[in-house]
């Protein structure tokens, strides 16, 4: 089902936005400064499209923050986008509380630092209840480890074969009750998926945009639901022309 807009400009808005939060560190180096800028400087810009998917109604929104494959960066940078969690949660938490936001993770938490592991646990279940925005961060996320940790569980839960179908695998998913994505965003100008909800986003529409996520704001989103409110999506079928 779309979501719903005050703003009559745009006809269809997505109830559920994904975005794949690409460029940091080029729109650092850009700039003479070390990827952790840029890192730090895409953190800043999220409070901006969260504004942004209020404004446009947009009651589902998920950001794909820190990938599996990601742990093999330097390690510098790789302690510096934990500490970047960790200041976050610590800074926002109780604003995005007062503000209605739930944030749920999708991922593993296993292998965070315990002390961080904690507090994303505490911050989803203090935000459990609220409901204007439901904010998913994909945090040691990857689509195949989803995929194959769904399969595990089903095993362990002796699902008979004829049983199995797409709502049971959706239900053993990271993302279970979340209605999956209309749209996808990628930044940066890359036209790759990167193992981001290979399943869920099976029949979403994909937009991609050459800005730099730092700089990815409110015009540039409205820019991205404009054009998905254009597109007539089929889910794999023809459409009957219109008489």
């Amino acid at each position: 089902m779309e979501g719903t807009t005050n703003n009559h400009e745009i006809e269809r808005v997505p109830n559920h936005v994904a975005i794949i939060m690409d460029g940091n560190g080029r729109w650092a180096l850009s700039r003479g400064l070390p990827r952790i800028a840029g890192h730090r400087a895409g953190t800043d810009n999220l409070r901006r499209v969260m504004e942004g998917c209020g404004e446009l109604g947009i009651k589902y929104l998920t950001l794909y923050a820190f990938s599996t494959e990601n742990w093999g960066r330097p390690e510098e940078e790789v302690r510096g986008l934990m500490g970047i969690l960790e200041d976050v949660i610590d800074s926002e938490l109780a604003e995005l509380n007062r503000e209605g936001v739930q944030l749920r993770h999708i991922g593993i938490l296993e292998r965070l630092d315990p002390i961080l592991r904690e507090k994303v646990i505490h911050a989803v279940e203090l935000t459990k209840n609220n409901n204007k925005l439901i904010l998913n961060i994909a945090f040691n996320y990857g689509g195949r480890d989803e995929i194959v940790h769904a399969i595990r569980n089903i095993i362990e839960d002796q699902i008979a074969p004829n049983d199995v179908t797409d709502e049971l695998v959706s239900r053993y998913l990271f993302t279970s009750g979340v209605p999956d994505p209309d749209l996808v965003i990628r930044t940066s100008g890359e036209l790759r998926i990167s193992n981001f909800l290979i399943w869920q986003a099976a029949y979403a529409e994909w937009y991609f945009t050459p800005v730099y996520w730092p700089d990815f704001d409110k015009t540039e989103l409205r820019k991205a639901v404009e054009e998905y409110s254009r597109r007539e999506r089929r889910y794999g079928l023809v459409m009957t022309p219109h008489a």
